[in-house]
Protein backbone atom coordinates (compact mmCIF):
# COMPACT_ATOMS: atom_id res chain seq x y z
CA UNK A 1 0.00 0.00 0.00
CA UNK A 2 1.30 3.46 -0.93
CA UNK A 3 2.44 5.68 1.87
CA UNK A 4 0.34 8.45 0.34
CA UNK A 5 -2.78 6.32 0.80
CA UNK A 6 -1.87 5.23 4.31
CA UNK A 7 -0.86 8.23 6.47
CA UNK A 8 -0.05 6.00 9.45
CA UNK A 9 2.72 4.37 7.46
CA UNK A 10 4.43 7.78 7.31
CA UNK A 11 4.98 8.07 11.03
CA UNK A 12 8.16 6.02 11.44
CA UNK A 13 10.07 7.07 8.28
CA UNK A 14 8.97 10.71 8.67
CA UNK A 15 10.06 10.82 12.30
CA UNK A 16 13.34 9.13 11.39
CA UNK A 17 14.05 11.58 8.54
CA UNK A 18 13.27 14.69 10.59
CA UNK A 19 15.15 13.40 13.66
CA UNK A 20 18.22 12.46 11.63
CA UNK A 21 18.36 16.03 10.28
CA UNK A 22 18.14 17.41 13.80
CA UNK A 23 20.72 14.87 15.03
CA UNK A 24 23.21 16.03 12.43
CA UNK A 25 23.31 19.48 14.06
CA UNK A 26 25.10 17.86 17.01
CA UNK A 27 28.11 17.16 14.79
CA UNK A 28 28.75 20.90 14.40
CA UNK A 29 30.04 23.43 16.92
CA UNK A 30 29.46 24.08 19.75
CA UNK A 31 28.51 20.42 20.29
CA UNK A 32 31.34 18.95 18.19
CA UNK A 33 30.11 15.32 18.21
CA UNK A 34 31.52 14.37 14.81
CA UNK A 35 30.15 10.76 14.80
CA UNK A 36 26.64 12.23 14.88
CA UNK A 37 26.95 13.17 11.19
CA UNK A 38 27.73 9.57 10.17
CA UNK A 39 24.93 8.14 12.32
CA UNK A 40 22.45 10.78 11.13
CA UNK A 41 23.09 10.07 7.45
CA UNK A 42 22.85 6.31 8.00
CA UNK A 43 19.46 6.79 9.69
CA UNK A 44 18.32 9.08 6.90
CA UNK A 45 19.27 6.48 4.28
CA UNK A 46 17.28 3.89 6.22
CA UNK A 47 14.24 6.19 6.26
CA UNK A 48 14.34 6.18 2.44
CA UNK A 49 14.33 2.38 2.19
CA UNK A 50 11.57 1.35 -0.18
CA UNK A 51 10.33 4.93 -0.75
CA UNK A 52 10.14 6.44 -4.22
CA UNK A 53 8.74 9.48 -5.97
CA UNK A 54 6.82 11.93 -3.82
CA UNK A 55 7.42 9.85 -0.69
CA UNK A 56 11.20 10.23 -1.11
CA UNK A 57 10.81 13.94 -1.84
CA UNK A 58 8.81 14.40 1.37
CA UNK A 59 11.28 12.48 3.52
CA UNK A 60 14.22 14.43 2.11
CA UNK A 61 12.43 17.69 2.81
CA UNK A 62 11.78 16.61 6.41
CA UNK A 63 15.48 15.83 6.85
CA UNK A 64 16.39 19.29 5.57
CA UNK A 65 13.78 20.95 7.77
CA UNK A 66 15.19 19.18 10.82
CA UNK A 67 18.77 20.14 9.88
CA UNK A 68 18.12 23.81 9.15
CA UNK A 69 15.25 24.24 11.57
CA UNK A 70 17.58 23.46 14.46
CA UNK A 71 20.84 24.56 12.80
CA UNK A 72 20.06 28.07 11.51
CA UNK A 73 17.10 29.22 13.62
CA UNK A 74 19.42 32.03 14.74
CA UNK A 75 18.51 33.95 11.56
CA UNK A 76 15.39 35.03 13.46
CA UNK A 77 17.57 37.08 15.82
CA UNK A 78 18.99 39.33 13.11
CA UNK A 79 15.53 39.86 11.59
CA UNK A 80 13.70 40.55 14.84
CA UNK A 81 16.15 42.00 17.37
CA UNK A 82 18.37 43.97 14.99
CA UNK A 83 16.26 44.33 11.86
CA UNK A 84 13.22 45.66 13.75
CA UNK A 85 10.85 43.10 12.26
CA UNK A 86 7.89 42.00 14.40
CA UNK A 87 8.48 38.56 15.95
CA UNK A 88 5.78 36.97 13.79
CA UNK A 89 7.30 38.30 10.57
CA UNK A 90 10.85 37.33 11.61
CA UNK A 91 9.84 33.79 12.52
CA UNK A 92 7.82 33.43 9.33
CA UNK A 93 10.72 34.54 7.12
CA UNK A 94 13.11 32.26 9.00
CA UNK A 95 10.79 29.27 8.50
CA UNK A 96 10.35 30.12 4.82
CA UNK A 97 14.13 30.12 4.36
CA UNK A 98 14.42 26.79 6.21
CA UNK A 99 11.65 25.32 4.06
CA UNK A 100 13.34 26.54 0.87
CA UNK A 101 16.77 25.19 1.83
CA UNK A 102 15.19 21.85 2.74
CA UNK A 103 14.26 21.44 -0.92
CA UNK A 104 17.89 20.60 -1.69
CA UNK A 105 17.51 17.48 0.45
CA UNK A 106 14.13 16.69 -1.08
CA UNK A 107 15.86 16.64 -4.46
CA UNK A 108 18.74 14.60 -3.04
CA UNK A 109 16.38 11.97 -1.62
CA UNK A 110 14.46 11.70 -4.90
CA UNK A 111 17.69 11.27 -6.89
CA UNK A 112 19.07 8.72 -4.43
CA UNK A 113 16.01 6.52 -4.78
CA UNK A 114 15.64 7.04 -8.53
CA UNK A 115 19.28 5.99 -9.12
CA UNK A 116 18.99 2.76 -7.11
CA UNK A 117 19.70 -0.39 -9.11
CA UNK A 118 16.73 -2.78 -9.37
CA UNK A 119 19.17 -5.70 -9.40
CA UNK A 120 19.39 -7.21 -5.90
CA UNK A 121 23.00 -8.18 -6.59
CA UNK A 122 23.84 -4.50 -6.97
CA UNK A 123 22.06 -3.36 -3.83
CA UNK A 124 25.36 -2.20 -2.41
CA UNK A 125 25.60 0.52 -5.09
CA UNK A 126 22.87 2.56 -3.38
CA UNK A 127 24.65 3.25 -0.07
CA UNK A 128 28.19 3.14 -1.48
CA UNK A 129 27.89 4.93 -4.83
CA UNK A 130 24.59 6.77 -5.24
CA UNK A 131 24.14 8.12 -1.72
CA UNK A 132 27.64 9.65 -1.22
CA UNK A 133 27.82 11.02 -4.76
CA UNK A 134 24.38 12.67 -4.73
CA UNK A 135 25.01 14.07 -1.26
CA UNK A 136 28.25 15.80 -2.23
CA UNK A 137 26.99 17.09 -5.56
CA UNK A 138 23.87 18.60 -3.97
CA UNK A 139 25.96 20.22 -1.20
CA UNK A 140 28.21 21.68 -3.88
CA UNK A 141 25.15 22.97 -5.75
CA UNK A 142 23.86 24.59 -2.54
CA UNK A 143 27.24 26.30 -2.19
CA UNK A 144 26.87 28.40 -5.34
CA UNK A 145 23.24 28.46 -6.54
CA UNK A 146 21.55 31.83 -5.85
CA UNK A 147 24.95 33.19 -4.61
CA UNK A 148 25.37 30.12 -2.38
CA UNK A 149 24.73 29.04 1.19
CA UNK A 150 27.36 26.39 2.06
CA UNK A 151 26.40 26.33 5.76
CA UNK A 152 26.26 23.04 7.71
CA UNK A 153 27.88 20.84 5.09
CA UNK A 154 28.27 17.27 6.31
CA UNK A 155 32.05 17.59 6.49
CA UNK A 156 32.15 20.81 8.53
CA UNK A 157 32.01 19.18 11.95
CA UNK A 158 34.73 16.61 11.33
CA UNK A 159 37.49 18.83 12.73
CA UNK A 160 36.20 18.75 16.31
CA UNK A 161 38.25 16.27 18.37
CA UNK A 162 36.62 14.05 20.96
CA UNK A 163 38.50 12.95 24.10
CA UNK A 164 40.46 9.80 23.46
CA UNK A 165 39.62 9.45 19.76
CA UNK A 166 40.34 12.90 18.32
CA UNK A 167 38.93 13.84 14.93
CA UNK A 168 40.30 11.16 12.57
CA UNK A 169 38.75 12.36 9.32
CA UNK A 170 40.14 15.90 9.81
CA UNK A 171 43.43 14.78 8.25
CA UNK A 172 41.63 14.53 4.90
CA UNK A 173 40.82 18.27 4.85
CA UNK A 174 44.12 19.56 3.35
CA UNK A 175 43.82 16.93 0.60
CA UNK A 176 40.14 16.95 -0.36
CA UNK A 177 38.59 19.89 1.52
CA UNK A 178 35.14 20.11 3.04
CA UNK A 179 33.46 18.43 0.05
CA UNK A 180 35.87 15.51 0.36
CA UNK A 181 35.08 15.32 4.07
CA UNK A 182 31.37 15.23 3.20
CA UNK A 183 32.03 12.41 0.75
CA UNK A 184 33.88 10.48 3.46
CA UNK A 185 31.07 11.06 5.97
CA UNK A 186 28.38 9.93 3.52
CA UNK A 187 30.46 6.90 2.49
CA UNK A 188 30.99 5.91 6.13
CA UNK A 189 27.24 6.33 6.68
CA UNK A 190 26.55 4.02 3.74
CA UNK A 191 28.99 1.45 5.12
CA UNK A 192 27.38 1.71 8.55
CA UNK A 193 23.98 1.07 6.97
CA UNK A 194 25.36 -1.99 5.18
CA UNK A 195 26.87 -3.30 8.41
CA UNK A 196 23.51 -2.95 10.14
CA UNK A 197 21.56 -4.60 7.32
CA UNK A 198 23.78 -7.51 6.26
CA UNK A 199 25.49 -10.34 8.08
CA UNK A 200 28.74 -12.24 7.93
CA UNK A 201 31.65 -11.16 5.78
CA UNK A 202 29.82 -8.15 4.33
CA UNK A 203 29.17 -6.73 7.80
CA UNK A 204 32.78 -7.14 8.89
CA UNK A 205 34.03 -5.82 5.56
CA UNK A 206 31.87 -2.70 5.92
CA UNK A 207 33.06 -2.07 9.48
CA UNK A 208 36.64 -2.64 8.35
CA UNK A 209 36.21 -0.11 5.55
CA UNK A 210 34.96 2.49 8.04
CA UNK A 211 38.00 1.84 10.21
CA UNK A 212 40.27 2.11 7.16
CA UNK A 213 38.72 5.48 6.26
CA UNK A 214 39.31 6.79 9.77
CA UNK A 215 42.89 5.50 9.84
CA UNK A 216 43.60 7.09 6.46
CA UNK A 217 42.55 10.42 7.91
CA UNK A 218 44.78 9.88 10.95
CA UNK A 219 47.82 9.09 8.78
CA UNK A 220 47.25 12.04 6.44
CA UNK A 221 46.84 14.27 9.47
CA UNK A 222 50.48 13.69 10.34
CA UNK A 223 51.68 15.21 7.05
CA UNK A 224 52.81 18.84 6.98
CA UNK A 225 51.76 19.96 3.51
CA UNK A 226 53.26 23.45 3.88
CA UNK A 227 56.56 24.73 5.27
CA UNK A 228 57.48 27.47 7.76
CA UNK A 229 58.67 30.66 6.07
CA UNK A 230 60.63 33.15 8.17
CA UNK A 231 60.23 34.23 11.76
CA UNK A 232 56.98 33.83 13.72
CA UNK A 233 54.64 36.83 13.95
CA UNK A 234 53.23 37.98 17.28
CA UNK A 235 49.58 38.54 16.37
CA UNK A 236 46.84 40.24 18.39
CA UNK A 237 43.10 40.47 17.81
CA UNK A 238 41.00 43.10 19.57
CA UNK A 239 37.31 42.62 20.31
CA UNK A 240 35.41 45.76 21.26
CA UNK A 241 32.13 44.01 22.15
CA UNK A 242 30.13 46.99 20.89
CA UNK A 243 26.42 46.22 21.05
CA UNK A 244 24.79 45.91 17.64
CA UNK A 245 21.91 48.14 18.77
CA UNK A 246 24.27 51.11 19.22
CA UNK A 247 26.97 50.26 16.67
CA UNK A 248 25.57 52.52 13.94
CA UNK A 249 24.23 55.24 16.21
CA UNK A 250 26.09 58.48 15.29
CA UNK A 251 26.47 59.22 18.99
CA UNK A 252 28.26 55.91 19.43
CA UNK A 253 31.05 56.63 16.94
CA UNK A 254 33.47 58.32 19.33
CA UNK A 255 33.00 55.81 22.22
CA UNK A 256 33.46 52.93 19.76
CA UNK A 257 36.69 54.35 18.39
CA UNK A 258 37.99 55.02 21.90
CA UNK A 259 37.38 51.37 22.79
CA UNK A 260 39.45 50.11 19.85
CA UNK A 261 42.17 52.70 20.27
CA UNK A 262 42.56 51.77 23.94
CA UNK A 263 42.75 48.06 23.14
CA UNK A 264 45.31 48.85 20.44
CA UNK A 265 47.45 51.00 22.75
CA UNK A 266 47.57 48.11 25.22
CA UNK A 267 49.04 45.88 22.50
CA UNK A 268 51.37 48.20 20.59
CA UNK A 269 54.54 46.34 19.81
CA UNK A 270 52.68 43.27 18.54
CA UNK A 271 53.77 42.56 14.98
CA UNK A 272 50.12 42.43 13.90
CA UNK A 273 46.93 43.91 15.41
CA UNK A 274 43.59 43.13 13.75
CA UNK A 275 40.32 45.01 14.28
CA UNK A 276 36.95 43.42 13.37
CA UNK A 277 34.67 43.96 10.38
CA UNK A 278 33.36 47.56 10.24
CA UNK A 279 35.03 48.21 13.58
CA UNK A 280 34.95 51.83 12.41
CA UNK A 281 31.21 52.54 11.95
CA UNK A 282 31.74 55.40 9.51
CA UNK A 283 33.17 55.87 6.03
CA UNK A 284 36.94 55.93 5.67
CA UNK A 285 37.03 59.46 4.20
CA UNK A 286 35.18 60.78 7.25
CA UNK A 287 37.75 59.45 9.73
CA UNK A 288 40.93 59.22 7.67
CA UNK A 289 42.67 62.35 8.91
CA UNK A 290 41.51 62.13 12.51
CA UNK A 291 41.94 58.38 12.98
CA UNK A 292 43.66 56.41 10.23
CA UNK A 293 46.62 58.71 9.51
CA UNK A 294 47.64 59.01 13.20
CA UNK A 295 47.03 55.27 13.66
CA UNK A 296 49.42 54.53 10.81
CA UNK A 297 52.07 56.84 12.26
CA UNK A 298 51.77 55.16 15.67
CA UNK A 299 51.97 51.72 14.09
CA UNK A 300 55.16 52.57 12.23
CA UNK A 301 56.73 54.09 15.35
CA UNK A 302 55.95 50.97 17.41
CA UNK A 303 56.82 48.42 14.73
CA UNK A 304 53.25 47.16 14.40
CA UNK A 305 51.01 46.45 11.42
CA UNK A 306 47.32 47.23 12.00
CA UNK A 307 44.43 45.87 9.94
CA UNK A 308 41.10 47.71 10.29
CA UNK A 309 37.59 46.93 9.06
CA UNK A 310 35.94 50.10 7.71
CA UNK A 311 33.34 51.01 5.05
CA UNK A 312 34.94 52.79 2.08
CA UNK A 313 33.05 55.15 -0.26
CA UNK A 314 34.47 55.75 -3.72
CA UNK A 315 31.40 57.60 -5.01
CA UNK A 316 27.79 58.15 -3.97
CA UNK A 317 26.82 55.10 -6.01
CA UNK A 318 29.67 52.83 -4.90
CA UNK A 319 30.70 52.06 -1.35
CA UNK A 320 32.35 48.91 -0.07
CA UNK A 321 32.73 46.74 2.99
CA UNK A 322 36.47 47.20 3.29
CA UNK A 323 39.61 46.11 5.07
CA UNK A 324 42.69 48.33 5.19
CA UNK A 325 46.22 47.81 6.44
CA UNK A 326 48.30 50.61 7.95
CA UNK A 327 51.89 50.58 9.17
CA UNK A 328 54.96 49.94 7.06
CA UNK A 329 52.67 49.12 4.10
CA UNK A 330 49.22 50.39 3.22
CA UNK A 331 46.67 48.46 1.21
CA UNK A 332 42.92 47.90 0.78
CA UNK A 333 40.59 44.98 0.15
CA UNK A 334 36.93 45.25 -0.78
CA UNK A 335 34.56 42.41 0.11
CA UNK A 336 33.66 40.41 -3.01
CA UNK A 337 30.93 38.02 -1.85
CA UNK A 338 28.09 40.04 -0.38
CA UNK A 339 25.18 38.71 1.67
CA UNK A 340 21.85 39.10 -0.17
CA UNK A 341 19.43 41.45 1.65
CA UNK A 342 22.03 42.11 4.35
CA UNK A 343 24.69 43.85 2.23
CA UNK A 344 23.02 44.27 -1.13
CA UNK A 345 19.50 44.08 -2.50
CA UNK A 346 18.75 41.76 -5.42
CA UNK A 347 15.97 43.06 -7.70
CA UNK A 348 16.43 46.45 -6.04
CA UNK A 349 13.61 48.28 -7.81
CA UNK A 350 11.02 45.65 -6.90
CA UNK A 351 12.17 44.90 -3.35
CA UNK A 352 13.14 48.34 -2.03
CA UNK A 353 10.13 48.48 0.37
CA UNK A 354 11.33 45.24 1.98
CA UNK A 355 14.81 46.53 2.75
CA UNK A 356 13.37 49.82 4.03
CA UNK A 357 11.17 47.80 6.41
CA UNK A 358 14.12 45.66 7.51
CA UNK A 359 16.17 48.77 8.42
CA UNK A 360 19.64 47.27 7.97
CA UNK A 361 22.34 50.00 8.06
CA UNK A 362 24.62 50.11 5.02
CA UNK A 363 22.68 47.41 3.17
CA UNK A 364 23.58 48.46 -0.37
CA UNK A 365 27.30 47.76 -0.66
CA UNK A 366 29.03 47.35 -4.01
CA UNK A 367 30.92 44.19 -4.81
CA UNK A 368 34.72 44.24 -4.80
CA UNK A 369 36.49 43.03 -7.94
CA UNK A 370 39.98 41.97 -6.80
CA UNK A 371 41.17 38.88 -8.71
CA UNK A 372 42.61 37.47 -5.47
CA UNK A 373 41.67 38.11 -1.82
CA UNK A 374 45.12 39.44 -0.91
CA UNK A 375 46.16 42.33 1.33
CA UNK A 376 49.72 43.59 1.79
CA UNK A 377 50.39 43.62 5.53
CA UNK A 378 53.94 44.69 6.26
CA UNK A 379 56.32 42.40 4.41
CA UNK A 380 53.70 39.69 3.81
CA UNK A 381 50.85 39.18 1.44
CA UNK A 382 47.90 37.90 3.44
CA UNK A 383 44.76 36.06 2.34
CA UNK A 384 41.77 37.98 3.69
CA UNK A 385 38.05 37.37 3.96
CA UNK A 386 35.28 39.49 5.42
CA UNK A 387 32.54 37.78 7.40
CA UNK A 388 30.60 35.32 5.24
CA UNK A 389 33.40 34.97 2.68
CA UNK A 390 35.29 32.43 4.78
CA UNK A 391 32.37 30.01 4.42
CA UNK A 392 33.32 29.55 0.74
CA UNK A 393 36.40 27.29 0.45
CA UNK A 394 37.05 28.10 -3.20
CA UNK A 395 37.25 31.83 -2.48
CA UNK A 396 39.65 31.46 0.44
CA UNK A 397 42.01 29.18 -1.49
CA UNK A 398 42.34 31.81 -4.25
CA UNK A 399 44.84 33.57 -1.96
CA UNK A 400 47.22 30.61 -2.14
CA UNK A 401 50.13 30.11 -2.56
CA UNK A 402 50.99 33.81 -2.22
CA UNK A 403 49.39 34.25 1.21
CA UNK A 404 51.74 33.76 4.17
CA UNK A 405 48.76 33.50 6.54
CA UNK A 406 45.02 34.30 6.57
CA UNK A 407 42.88 36.99 8.21
CA UNK A 408 39.12 36.90 8.67
CA UNK A 409 37.13 39.76 10.16
CA UNK A 410 33.46 39.41 11.00
CA UNK A 411 30.49 40.82 12.87
CA UNK A 412 28.52 37.90 14.30
CA UNK A 413 26.71 40.24 16.68
CA UNK A 414 23.80 39.98 14.23
CA UNK A 415 23.08 36.50 15.60
CA UNK A 416 23.30 37.10 19.33
CA UNK A 417 24.00 34.31 21.79
CA UNK A 418 23.22 31.45 19.41
CA UNK A 419 24.86 28.59 17.53
CA UNK A 420 25.96 30.91 14.71
CA UNK A 421 29.21 32.36 16.20
CA UNK A 422 30.39 28.85 17.14
CA UNK A 423 29.53 27.46 13.71
CA UNK A 424 31.27 30.36 11.98
CA UNK A 425 34.45 29.85 13.98
CA UNK A 426 34.35 26.17 12.99
CA UNK A 427 34.29 27.12 9.30
CA UNK A 428 37.26 29.46 9.80
CA UNK A 429 39.20 26.65 11.47
CA UNK A 430 38.49 24.39 8.52
CA UNK A 431 39.74 27.01 6.04
CA UNK A 432 43.02 27.22 8.00
CA UNK A 433 43.42 23.44 7.96
CA UNK A 434 42.48 23.07 4.28
CA UNK A 435 45.09 25.60 3.18
CA UNK A 436 47.85 24.92 5.71
CA UNK A 437 47.88 28.53 6.90
CA UNK A 438 47.42 30.19 10.30
CA UNK A 439 44.29 32.33 10.48
CA UNK A 440 43.74 35.45 12.62
CA UNK A 441 40.05 36.12 13.23
CA UNK A 442 38.67 39.34 14.76
CA UNK A 443 34.96 39.79 15.44
CA UNK A 444 32.95 42.59 17.04
CA UNK A 445 31.34 40.56 19.83
CA UNK A 446 33.02 37.14 19.50
CA UNK A 447 34.20 34.58 18.99
CA UNK A 448 37.57 36.11 18.05
CA UNK A 449 40.42 33.62 17.74
CA UNK A 450 43.92 32.90 16.56
CA UNK A 451 44.13 29.57 14.73
CA UNK A 452 47.24 27.63 13.72
CA UNK A 453 47.81 26.00 10.33
CA UNK A 454 46.27 22.75 11.57
CA UNK A 455 43.00 24.41 12.44
CA UNK A 456 43.61 24.45 16.20
CA UNK A 457 42.56 27.46 18.26
CA UNK A 458 45.65 28.75 20.10
CA UNK A 459 43.98 31.83 21.59
CA UNK A 460 40.42 33.15 21.74
CA UNK A 461 38.09 35.72 23.28
CA UNK A 462 34.66 34.42 24.36
CA UNK A 463 31.34 35.85 23.26
CA UNK A 464 30.37 39.29 24.63
CA UNK A 465 33.73 40.01 26.26
CA UNK A 466 35.75 43.17 25.57
CA UNK A 467 39.44 42.46 25.32
CA UNK A 468 42.31 41.15 23.25
CA UNK A 469 44.24 37.95 22.75
CA UNK A 470 47.74 37.41 21.39
CA UNK A 471 49.66 34.41 20.11
CA UNK A 472 52.56 33.65 17.79
CA UNK A 473 51.66 32.51 14.28
CA UNK A 474 54.05 31.07 11.72
CA UNK A 475 54.02 32.42 8.15
CA UNK A 476 54.08 29.49 5.74
CA UNK A 477 54.81 28.76 2.11
CA UNK A 478 53.69 26.08 -0.32
CA UNK A 479 50.29 24.63 -1.13
CA UNK A 480 48.17 21.80 0.17
CA UNK A 481 46.55 19.54 -2.46
CA UNK A 482 43.24 21.28 -1.72
CA UNK A 483 44.63 24.79 -2.23
CA UNK A 484 46.31 23.65 -5.45
CA UNK A 485 43.43 21.72 -7.04
CA UNK A 486 40.33 22.86 -5.17
CA UNK A 487 37.22 20.71 -5.00
CA UNK A 488 37.33 19.63 -8.65
CA UNK A 489 38.91 16.18 -8.02
CA UNK A 490 36.26 15.34 -5.41
CA UNK A 491 33.44 16.47 -7.68
CA UNK A 492 34.86 14.39 -10.54
CA UNK A 493 35.04 11.34 -8.27
CA UNK A 494 31.43 11.92 -7.20
CA UNK A 495 30.36 12.26 -10.84
CA UNK A 496 32.21 9.05 -11.71
CA UNK A 497 30.52 7.24 -8.81
CA UNK A 498 27.14 8.42 -10.04
CA UNK A 499 27.94 7.38 -13.62
CA UNK A 500 28.97 3.93 -12.38
CA UNK A 501 25.73 3.63 -10.45
CA UNK A 502 23.80 4.66 -13.56
CA UNK A 503 25.53 1.95 -15.58
CA UNK A 504 24.63 -0.66 -12.95
CA UNK A 505 21.04 0.59 -12.91
CA UNK A 506 20.70 0.04 -16.64
CA UNK A 507 22.05 -3.49 -16.51
CA UNK A 508 19.48 -6.24 -16.55
CA UNK A 509 19.21 -8.54 -13.58
CA UNK A 510 21.60 -11.47 -13.76
CA UNK A 511 19.87 -14.71 -14.81
CA UNK A 512 19.21 -17.05 -11.95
Amino acid sequence: MSLLNNPLAWIVPAAMAFSSGALMVLSFAPFGLWPAAIIALALFYQSLEGRTGRAALGLGWLFGFGLFGFGIAWIRISLNEFGNMPPMAANTLMLLLVAALAMFYALAAWLIQWMQSPNAAHRWSGPLLVFPAVWVLLEWLRGWLFTGFPWLLAGNGQINPLPGIGAPLAGLAPVVGVHGLSLAVALCAGLLWLAAQWRGAIRYGALGAILLSLMTGVLLGRVDWTAADGAPIHATVVQGNVEQTIKWDPNGLRPTLEIYLELTRENLGSDLIVWPETAVPDFLHEVEQALIVPLGETARAEGSEIVVGVPIMESREHYYNGLISVGSAEDRYYKRHLVPFGEYLPFKAQLRPLIDWFEVPMSDFSRGSAPQPLLQVGAHQVGVSICYEDVFPEQVREALPEAAYLINVSNDAWFGDSLAPHQHLEFARLRALENGRALVRATNTGISAIIDHRGRVIGSIPLFVRGSVSADIQPRTGSTPLSRWGSLPVLLVAALMLASAGWLRRRRAEPS
